[in-house]
This record gives C-alpha cells, sequence and structure tokens, in this order.
C-alpha cells in the first residue's frame, strides 16, 4: 500500500484534536424497539492537525510534510497524544502491560495488540505501527531480548520470536506505537493575516487500515 514510514511531527499533533470513532446502522422496529449492527470490527480515528498550529514555521512544516506525502496519496505515522501506550498513559512502557497471546509450542509469530476494558467488556485492537526501541517482550515473567530472542516488523506489528513460545506460556508486551493515517483531504488553505488574527486552518487526517 501507499505509506511512508515518517511520523507527523509530534510537537504539531500534540494541540490537535481527535479520537476514535464507530459505524453503527440502527433500524427502529415498529413495537418501537432496536437492531443495532456495525460493519466494522475496528474503530477508525480521526484528528485535526490545524489545531496544532503555533507559529508561520509550524505551518511551513506542515506544508512541506503534506507536498511529500502529496496530499491523501501516502499514509504517514501520527502519535495519539491521548493514546499511545500500551499502559497507563502516566507509567513507563512494562513488558507485562498487555497479554497478547499464549503459546503453542509451534507457533513463532504472533501480533501486538492492546486491549481496552470496561464492565466486563473489552475490545481487541491490532497495533501495527510500534515505535523503533520501545517494544517489550515477556515470556511469563522473564524479559525477552530484542534482536535474539525475538524480532519485531515495525511496519506491522508482528512480533517473531526464534523459538516457538512453550504451550499455554503467557506472552504479555509493552510498547509505544503510532496510528497509521493519510491527510483528508488534497489541499490545505492558509493565510498570513489569519492565522495571525488567530484562525488555524483544517488539516482532517483520518486512520487508514494496514
Amino acid at each position: 500500500m501507499n505509506f511512508h514510514e515518517v511520523r507527523f511531527p509530534a510537537s504539531l499533533s500534540f494541540g490537535s484534536v481527535g479520537g476514535p470513532e464507530r459505524r453503527t446502522d440502527i433500524v427502529t422496529l415498529a413495537n418501537g424497539f432496536e437492531e443495532r449492527n456495525t460493519p466494522w470490527a475496528h474503530s477508525r480515528r480521526r484528528y485535526d492537525a490545524g489545531l496544532g498550529m503555533r507559529s508561520l514555521d509550524d505551518i511551513e512544516t506542515l506544508v512541506s510534510f503534506f507536498e511529500a506525502r502529496q496530499g491523501q496519496m501516502f499514509g504517514f505515522r501520527w502519535k495519539d497524544w491521548s493514546d499511545y501506550k500500551s499502559g497507563a498513559a502516566t507509567a513507563d512502557v512494562a513488558q507485562d502491560d498487555q497479554v497478547i497471546a499464549r503459546g503453542d509450542g509451534t507457533t513463532t509469530e504472533f501480533q501486538l495488540v492492546k486491549t481496552y476494558s470496561s464492565g466486563g467488556f473489552s475490545y481487541v485492537c491490532p497495533i501495527v505501527k510500534p515505535v523503533l526501541g520501545t517494544v517489550k517482550i515477556g515470556l511469563e515473567q522473564d524479559q525477552m531480548r530484542e534482536g535474539v530472542d525475538f524480532e519485531v516488523d515495525l511496519a506491522t506489528g508482528r512480533i517473531v520470536f526464534s523459538a516457538p513460545p512453550p504451550e499455554q506460556v503467557e506472552i504479555t508486551a509493552g510498547f509505544e506505537f503510532d496510528v497509521p493515517v493519510r491527510f483528508d483531504t488534497d489541499r490545505i488553505q492558509t493565510s498570513v493575516a489569519s492565522f495571525q488574527a488567530g484562525d488555524v486552518p483544517n488539516v482532517p487526517v483520518v486512520e487508514v487500515r494496514v
């Protein structure tokens, strides 16, 4: 797919607004009850990058990044400052933040995931853009060594062990991650006068499936 493994400047995404969206089809029956279904297995995140612009230099950086991506043509990495770690936002990444699988004595490749839980229900989100140097993997209580015990594919979020984890052994992981996105527009309109007056450009960004 058309994707550049480069991150939108984190200093500019810091002031952005956005988050996950779902698509739910709701049909109201004649008796007043509802039937609700969704065609999406996973949520999709949207952001407005324009709100992070604080100076004319930021605008120049945005335009350069936009042109290098050729508008909507190429995807890129985005740091969601409200959700970019495997654990709590204020805690350091730890090897036991998330349970990603259990070994079966045969499989060597596993997908990084993050589980969101509330009220006894949960949603498991595949993590496809882990951040270089942040991935920690554990087998039970033992921390594995990257480059020796496992390798991580930063473009897909797949973990490959040098030897299959033993059967029923809990595989845990900690990591930072980016969201794969693209610009949701093929044009950016800026004005020095309006920007200096406090009017920031509208720069929609939307998550892509990879």
